[in-house]
C-alpha cells in the first residue's frame, strides 16, 4: 500500500467511542513498542476535539508517554457530513471504524473510503450489515484496489482465523468444527457496554431482511466433505468440557461460512463445516439465560419493544449489558477461551465411503473479550494490511478476516500481543 503518499497509515475513527478509546489506546501502544522499528503515523478521527484530546491524554498518562497528545493527528469529521469523511479518508492509508451501530453509520464510512482509494476496517458483529456491504461494493472495491475487512474484532477474529488454524494444524483434511466459546469473570461480574446490546437489538428485530437478501443472492450451497454436521439441541451438554452450551447467536458462523465459501471458490480449498456455542455453566445459569432470552425474542419483534429494550439494557439483559460498560477491574478480571473440535481424514482416506478418523482439539485464549481483545484483533489487522500486502488477496474487494488474512502472519501476531493459539491434542481414531 502506498502509505508514504498519506500523512496517516492508520486512522481510528470514533476515538472518542467507548470501544474507539480502546482502539486508540492500542494503537498508542503500538506506536511506544520498543520493538518497533519503523515509524507509525496515525490520528484520532471524530466529532468533538475536545473528547479526541481526553481520550490522547488517558493513553498518555496509562502509557507513560507525555509527548504522546502532541504526536497524533486529530481529525474533525461526522458520519452526518459526507464531505467530512471524504477529507478523513484521503489523509489515511487505513481507516479503523469504530463507530457502530454499523447497520445505520457503517456504509456512509465504506463508501468515502472506496471512493478515496483507502482501505477499512471495523468491529461490526452485524451478518446483515456485512453481507449488505460485500453485495454493493465488492467489485466497487477491487476496481479501487482497497480492502474493506469487517468483523475484525472479537467478532470474528478468533472464530474466523481458529477454524484457520485448526485445519493448518491437522494432519490430512479438515471437513466439520464446532467451537464453544467460554467467558470467564471475576468476583465483580460481567459488564458489556450498551452498544453491543443495540446492536444486537436491531440485528434481530430486522431478521426478515437478513433472509430476504440471502435469498436474493441466489448462491450456490458450498459442498460439504465427509458427513453432514448435525446441528445440536439449544441446550446441550459437551462433554469434553463438562459444561452446558447453548447456540452462539453472534455473527461468526455467518463470517465463518463467507470464509469458507471464498477459499474455496477461489483457492480451491476444501470447505469446512461450521457451528458455533457459547457454554453457560451450570443449569441455575441455563435458566438464568433461558429467561433472558424468551424475554429479549419476545420484546425485539415489536417496535415499542425495541424501544424498551435499547432504554433499559441492564434490567432486560439481567445485568450483562448497561450504559456505562464495564470497570476496568472488571475489564481486568476477564478473559475468553474458545474451544474448537474438529474432525477429518487423514491423507489419501477416501472421504466419500468411510467416517471421519482423525479428531482434533485447538484453542484460541484471550484476555478480556470486547475491549482488549478486540482492539488489540482489529489494530493487528489493520498492521497485517499496512505490512504484509504480498500474502493479502491479489486484488482488493470486501472480505473476511479468514479470506483476507489466510496466508498472513496475522496469528503469528496475535499470539505476539496475548491472544494465543494452540493444539489441544489431535489422535487418529
Amino acid at each position: 500500500m502506498a502509505t508514504e503518499q498519506r500523512p496517516y497509515h492508520l486512522v481510528v475513527f470514533g476515538a472518542s467511542g467507548f470501544t474507539g478509546q480502546f482502539v486508540a489506546e492500542e494503537v498508542a501502544r503500538e506506536q511506544v513498542d520498543p520493538q518497533r522499528s519503523a515509524r507509525l503515523p496515525w490520528a484520532v478521527a471524530g466529532r468533538c476535539r475536545e473528547k479526541l484530546q481526553r481520550v490522547l491524554e488517558r493513553a498518555a498518562l496509562k502509557l507513560g508517554r507525555p509527548t504522546l497528545p502532541s504526536e497524533v493527528g486529530i481529525i474533525i469529521c461526522d458520519i452526518t457530513n459526507p464531505a467530512s469523511l471524504d477529507e478523513m479518508a484521503k489523509q489515511a492509508t487505513v481507516v479503523l471504524n469504530c463507530v457502530g451501530p454499523y447497520r445505520f453509520y457503517g456504509e456512509p464510512v465504506v463508501k468515502a473510503c472506496i471512493e478515496n482509494g483507502t482501505s477499512c476496517i471495523d468491529i461490526s458483529g452485524e451478518p446483515q450489515f456485512l453481507e449488505l456491504m460485500y453485495w454493493k461494493y465488492h467489485e466497487k472495491a477491487a476496481e479501487k484496489g482497497v480492502y474493506i475487512i469487517g468483523s475484525s474484532g472479537f467478532d470474528s477474529i478468533p472464530a474466523d482465523l481458529g477454524v484457520l488454524y485448526t485445519r493448518n494444524k491437522m494432519n490430512g483434511t479438515l471437513t466439520a468444527v464446532e467451537s464453544f466459546l467460554t467467558i470467564r469473570s471475576g468476583s465483580e461480574g460481567l459488564c458489556i457496554h450498551d452498544g453491543t446490546w443495540k446492536s444486537a437489538v436491531y440485528g434481530f428485530g430486522d431478521q426478515g431482511n437478513l433472509r430476504k437478501l440471502r435469498n436474493e443472492s441466489r448462491l450456490k450451497p458450498v459442498p460439504f466433505v465427509g458427513p453432514k454436521l448435525k446441528r445440536r439441541w439449544p441446550i446441550s451438554y459437551c462433554r469434553e468440557l463438562s459444561r452446558y452450551a447453548i447456540p452462539f447467536l453472534g455473527a461468526d458462523v455467518s463470517v465463518v461460512k463467507r470464509t469458507q465459501r471464498y477459499l474455496h471458490e477461489n483457492l480451491e480449498d476444501s470447505p469446512v463445516q461450521y457451528a458455533a456455542y457459547v457454554t453457560v455453566g451450570g443449569i441455575t445459569s441455563v435458566i438464568k439465560l433461558m429467561f433472558a432470552g424468551l424475554f429479549f425474542l419476545f420484546f425485539v419483534r415489536f417496535g415499542i419493544g425495541r424501544q424498551l429494550l435499547v432504554r433499559f439494557p441492564w434490567l432486560f439483559s439481567f445485568g450483562y449489558f448497561s450504559k456505562q460498560g464495564p470497570t476496568q477491574k472488571q475489564i481486568d478480571a476477564s478473559s475468553f477461551t474458545m474451544t474448537f473440535f474438529g474432525q477429518g481424514y487423514s491423507k489419501g482416506l477416501a472421504t466419500d465411503k468411510s467416517k471421519p478418523n482423525i479428531r482434533i482439539c485447538t484453542q484460541v485464549k484471550g484476555p478480556e473479550a470486547g475491549y482488549v481483545a478486540t482492539p488489540i484483533a482489529m489494530v493487528q489487522a489493520a498492521l497485517t494490511l499496512l505490512s504484509d500486502t504480498s500474502n493479502l488477496p491479489k486484488t482488493g474487494g470486501v472480505f473476511t478476516p479468514g479470506a483476507a488474512f489466510s496466508r498472513t502472519k496475522l496469528i503469528d501476531r496475535l499470539n505476539h500481543r496475548g491472544i494465543e493459539f494452540s493444539v489441544i491434542s489431535s489422535s487418529e481414531v
